[in-house]
């Protein structure tokens, strides 16, 4: 999980992981690791979920974990136009420091704060449609798509199992 600071990163996690949320923000430091097991298409995959600092000054730690990722969830806060114009400089670290074969999630978080969007449900599916990403909206205090950007990156991950793009004896 990649974003700017306090887009909710560690509240998707949290939700998605334990159902929890909390009000109050606490920057993360370098990054954090969640993991949970979810089922696709009747067989049950562990997914661990590294979830990043936002800050600028942990963004050469963050890199290292992009390395052999498969998925990469990219968060912006539906009311921080920032934080979506920003979007493009996560994606491109993406790219320059993932495999090529990595799966990319615009994720829009804090839709329970509707009265104070900015950034139009509209304005973050063709920046995705435009990228040839999957986006979805969210919101981590209500936990609504919450579960399902964790499923639909899991089914991702899944179809490219299936059509051998990982080597799952490998070690590396």
């Amino acid at each position: 999980m990649i974003g700017d600071p306090s887009v909710g990163k560690s509240n998707l996690l949290m939700k998605f992981a334990h159902n929890k949320f909390t009000e109050e923000y606490q920057a993360t430091i370098g990054v954090e690791f969640g993991a949970k097991n979810i089922e696709i298409n009747k067989k049950i995959y562990r997914i661990q979920i590294w979830d990043t600092a936002g800050q600028e000054n942990f963004r050469s730690i963050t890199r290292a974990y992009y390395k052999n990722s498969v998925c990469a969830m990219v968060v912006y806060d539906i009311t921080s136009r920032k934080s979506f114009e920003n979007i493009v400089h996560w994606i491109e670290d993406v790219h320059k420091e993932s495999p090529k074969t990595i799966s990319i999630i615009l994720i829009g978080n804090k839709i329970d704060l509707e009265d104070k969007r900015i950034v139009s449900y509209d304005e973050g599916n063709e920046f995705a449609i435009k990228n040839g990403i999957i986006f979805m909206e969210t919101s981590a205090k209500s936990g609504e798509g919450v579960d399902e950007i964790f499923k639909k990156s899991a089914e991702e991950i899944e179809k490219k199992i299936q059509q051998k793009f990982y080597d799952l004896n490998s070690e590396t």
